[in-house]
């Protein structure tokens, strides 16, 4: 787990902003927004990280390696519950941080979280223009990555008040994995992919592994609705829903076999 102090400049110190804001974006950047004045980490917005060690980069770090990141850009009240999801299909209980024992690995994981009391959609910075260090280092060094985020049904492609997930990414083969699992749980896919949310710009976050490919999940508001009992910041983690689980383990499963497929 990083450190405050160790998020601030991430592992390479503070950049200029090269990138232009998306047309519905406030910032350009996560530089540029960690560099407005006002907004406050821990108190405006938040960031949360973990970079698994392995034995051999540090032989007392007992927590073993992976391929694999789980990535939340957009998290706390900016795409509600995807804070939650991330932590979870990491391997670790939103709620109590424990790890998984289902013997499907323990993931990196990379969240930014919006923190306000309302008007969280400003913190928005579109995946292309991701740029914080901690983010890049960690996708950079892996093979593969899933990004989480919410959608609402019309981006979806879908009927008002479906719950789905809209498959995205440049990862073929996750994609495939990720879309049999879910099928056997009954969550359903969307049939039609929104060029705007496919995740598919090797740009975009997801995709800048060492593969150079990933795979983004946008859930749409009312299947992220359904995964939790109280839906606040304080009641998602402590409230999960069977659903919420078997999204979680299907999304795991596809990881852990997509993982295991690309071992020597």
């Amino acid at each position: 787990m990083t450190s405050a102090e160790d998020r601030a400049g991430g592992p390479h110190g503070p950049r200029p902003s090269r990138h232009r804001a998306h047309p519905t974006d406030r910032y350009g950047s996560n530089t540029e927004l960690y560099a407005t004045p006002g907004l406050v980490e821990g108190v405006e917005y938040a960031l949360r990280c973990c970079h698994r060690c392995a034995p051999d980069e540090q032989p007392g770090c007992a927590t073993g390696t992976t391929r694999t990141a789980v990535l939340a850009p957009h998290g706390g009240g900016i795409e509600v519950g995807t804070s939650e999801l991330c932590l979870a299909v990491a391997g670790y209980h939103p709620a109590t941080l424990e790890p998984s024992t289902d013997g499907k690995g323990l993931h990196h994981y990379w969240m930014f979280e919006g923190l306000l009391g309302s008007g969280n959609a400003a913190l928005h910075v579109t995946s292309v223009n991701c740029d914080d260090p901690w983010a890049e280092s960690i996708c950079g060094g892996v093979r593969h990555a899933v990004a989480l985020h919410g959608c609402t049904t019309r981006q979806a492609g879908e009927p008002a008040g479906t719950a789905a997930v809209v498959i995205g990414g440049l990862d073929a083969r996750l994609r495939d994995l990720l879309r049999r699992e879910l099928a056997k749980v009954d969550i359903t896919v969307a049939r039609r992919v929104n060029r705007a949310i496919d995740g598919t710009s090797p740009r975009n976050i997801c995709n800048r592994t060492a593969s150079r490919a990933g795979a983004q999940l946008e859930l749409t508001t009312p299947l992220r609705e359904a995964m939790f009992g109280t839906n606040t910041w304080a009641g998602r983690k402590h409230t999960t829903r069977p659903l919420f689980w078997d999204f979680v383990s299907a999304t795991r499963t596809a990881l852990a076999l997509h993982a295991d497929a690309g071992r020597p």
